[in-house]
């Protein structure tokens, strides 16, 4: 009797010892899965995107090439966490010898880490969807597309010559997956941010709307330079609106003929027959002829009040204008900056 109690202990030691080595084998191969580190990650190129409609098969594709050891065990932790379900878009920061679960963790949550776009000296739509394209998902021709469809901008009571008015120089973050619709979206959120109740008022108090004012800063843009003469030379124009005489702006000349390397502006570009000739039409052109700074937008709002009607490149070729009250005195400012010109051998 006591031998059969002495062996059956001992059955039930080993089976107990089998038990916890089997355990201990399977809770070691969880580990390894969950916990042991999967990914080698170039420093130097840290950031892993999953493009828009992405299966998850071709998640496990782009990890394996960027750097993932161990398919099968990410794949195993990937489903038992329900990551095939609930896939998302985006850029993702990887860290080299990150495990499995924080890896799904991160994919998961769609935890991205946003990118900067930063837009500025930009004259065309077609220029601008290049410069957002390269940072964001959204392919330039979906930009191109939507800054041209008189249909979809009704929503923001623009058309294909005045949408250049909704984009306001700045840097802004985005997340990598963002489409060309999300990135017209936040453009107007940030249009209507920047066109607060102040610069509203200040826009009614000389008779321009928020777009008008755009355009007129796009000429100003593209005159100077020079931000400490932007408000005065805003002042000419406004003078000039006011009493109804041309605007006589070349920049809307160089739009109108298409070419923006025009150095000197002569008698033949003033005959181009375009709205946006303002040699030729009366007002403001129809729409911007760029997207214009900060600078520019709040010196038309601030313009300096003034009697000037005229002003012309000085020709000492600074950068800076000389500013003129009668079309003798502005005629005496243009001979001198042809002189210059002609002195450089500046024909065209």
């Amino acid at each position: 009797m006591a031998f059969l109690k002495k062996r059956s202990s001992k059955i039930l030691f080993t089976a107990l010892l089998v038990l916890l080595i089997t355990v201990g084998i399977f809770g070691y191969t969880v580990y390894q899965r969950v916990y042991k580190p999967n990914l080698t990650v170039n420093e130097d190129s840290p950031f892993f995107f999953i493009p828009t409609g992405s299966t998850y098969d071709d998640v496990c594709i782009l990890l394996s090439e960027t750097g993932l050891q161990d398919m099968r065990s990410f794949r195993c932790v990937a489903e038992k966490m329900n990551y095939p379900n609930t896939l998302k878009a985006g850029r993702y920061r990887l860290t080299d010898g990150m495990n499995n679960i924080n890896l799904v963790r991160m994919l998961r949550s769609g935890r991205q880490i946003p990118v900067k776009v930063t837009f500025n000296n930009i004259r065309l739509g077609t220029q601008l969807a290049g410069v957002v394209s390269e940072n964001i998902e959204a392919d330039s021709t979906d930009i191109v597309t939507l800054l041209s469809d008189s249909v979809y901008l009704l929503k923001y009571k623009l058309n294909p010559q005045t949408v250049l008015s909704l984009f306001i120089p700045n840097t802004y973050e985005f997340f990598w997956n963002t489409s060309a619709q999300g990135f017209m979206e936040r453009m107007e959120k940030e249009h209507t941010r920047f066109w607060n109740d102040s610069r509203k008022k200040k826009a009614r108090e000389i008779n321009m709307t928020p777009t008008e004012v755009s355009i007129l800063a796009s000429i100003i843009e593209e005159e100077t330079q020079m931000n400490s003469e932007k408000p005065t030379m805003a002042g000419v124009y406004i003078n000039r609106i006011q009493k109804g005489m041309l605007l006589q702006a070349d920049p809307t000349v160089k739009f109108a003929a298409g070419d923006f390397m025009i150095k000197r502006v002569l008698n033949k570009h003033k005959e181009i027959d375009s709205p946006y000739n303002t040699y030729k039409y009366k007002g403001l052109p129809p729409g911007p002829i760029c997207i214009p700074s900060i600078a520019s937008l709040d010196a038309v709002l601030d313009y300096q009040k003034s009697d000037y009607l005229y002003f012309c490149a000085k020709d000492d070729l600074s950068g800076y204008h000389s500013f003129a009250r009668t079309l003798e005195q502005h005629n005496r400012n243009a001979q001198a900056y042809q002189r210059a010109l002609n002195k450089l051998k500046i024909y065209k």
